[in-house]
């Protein structure tokens, strides 16, 4: 690329992507995908922000596909409403193979279009290692439990998001003994905290707890972020190993989760429509066969209930865990990307206590 080409980014950007970053400009009439501080793809927009023409880059299916990939998710962040994209790529019909063959576009009466529920499945934009296969069916027992082998668990950061309405980043990383043991040591002594998760105890008993959680194979502990700001602990489970499984008919890549938001700053409703319904996509994108994430909050917490519903949960029944009554949850991940519950959902106040 040459200097001429080069352009400075702006404040009213979108930056996109893990591996390599991008962001998303406007540029008069049109778009411009900056990759490297360069022009990689431009493109032009009109018929109301529905209607996307491809001015360059068509030679290159992976430029195409990246490109195109970013200026989508920008797209349908700054305007929710919009529910198709119709795109524009001239008589190119390898070009729009190359679409349409990874997912990202499909042909509707005789035009391209992208739809923002297939634009979201992808995981290119949001993964750290995008390119990772799913991996295949082997079935083992655990506990006398018989679910598929999980995949070696990833190590940094796994997924990033930029949030359009908080102008911010949310970013989950796995969690590490050695860098986060104090986060963790002090929220789970927090006396909200504490009320639900009855985990507070000292440093070493705290260093023993997220050792287990790292070695077990059906756990995955998150710390998540806005910017470069630790906020919350997160644990992922499988559910088919876990405790809740034998409440429900849990399928083998049903996948669970956790929460502790430890830092009071980053409570109330503009924190939580950005880091819940990124962490569900990130389940979702995370493994193609993952259909539902469930959940069991206590019975007795009625704000967390509410936030829930709020984000496309469906309350299935109350039941008893040793420890607590608890309300089973689960979001379909056709309701999530049917409904593009990663805006959000409602007007209502979601607010946390």
């Amino acid at each position: 690329m040459n200097a001429s080409a080069r352009v400075i980014e702006t404040a009213d950007a979108f930056p996109v992507g893990t591996d390599v970053a991008m962001s998303v400009v406007r540029v008069n009439e049109g778009l411009r995908v900056i990759a490297d501080g360069a022009v990689m793809l431009s493109l032009g927009l009109d018929d109301g922000r529905r209607r996307l023409t491809v001015h360059d880059g068509i030679d290159d299916p992976h430029r195409l596909l990246s490109g195109v990939s970013a200026a989508a998710e920008a797209l349908f962040g700054w305007n929710p409403a919009l529910d198709s994209i119709v795109l524009e790529l001239g008589e190119t019909p390898a070009a729009a193979s190359a679409l349409t063959g990874h997912g990202l576009a499909v042909v509707t009466d005789g035009q391209l279009v992208l739809l923002p529920e297939m634009v979201m499945q992808r995981r290119a934009n949001w993964l750290k290692d995008a390119a990772r296969p799913a991996c295949p069916p082997s079935y083992v027992m655990t506990d006398g439990k018989r679910h598929p082998r999980r995949p070696p668990k990833p190590v940094g950061r796994v997924y990033a998001r930029f949030i359009p309405w908080l102008s911010d980043v949310v970013s989950f990383r796995v969690a590490d003994v050695g860098r986060d043991l104090s986060l963790v040591h002090r929220w789970l002594n927090d006396p909200r905290v504490d009320a639900f998760w009855n985990e507070a105890g000292d440093l070493d008993k705290h260093r023993q707890y997220l050792s287990r959680i790292l070695s077990d194979p059906h756990m995955l502990p998150l710390i998540g972020c806005f910017g470069e700001q630790p906020f919350g602990y997160f644990e992922l489970y499988w559910a088919k190993e876990n405790r809740i499984a034998p409440f429900y008919d849990a399928a083998d890549y049903d996948r669970g989760w956790h929460v502790i938001v430890g830092e009071d700053a980053y409570r109330g409703r503009d924190f939580i429509t950005a880091w819940l319904p990124s962490l569900m996509h990130y389940m979702f994108i995370d493994d193609c066969r993952t259909e539902r994430i469930v959940g069991e909050p206590a019975a007795a917490h009625s704000q967390q209930l509410r936030n829930l519903e709020l984000s496309g949960f469906s309350r299935i029944k109350n039941f008893n865990f040793p420890h607590k009554r608890a309300t089973l949850v689960m979001l379909l991940r056709e309701r999530f990307f049917g409904d593009r519950l990663w805006q959000p959902a409602a007007k209502k106040a979601m607010t946390e206590t």
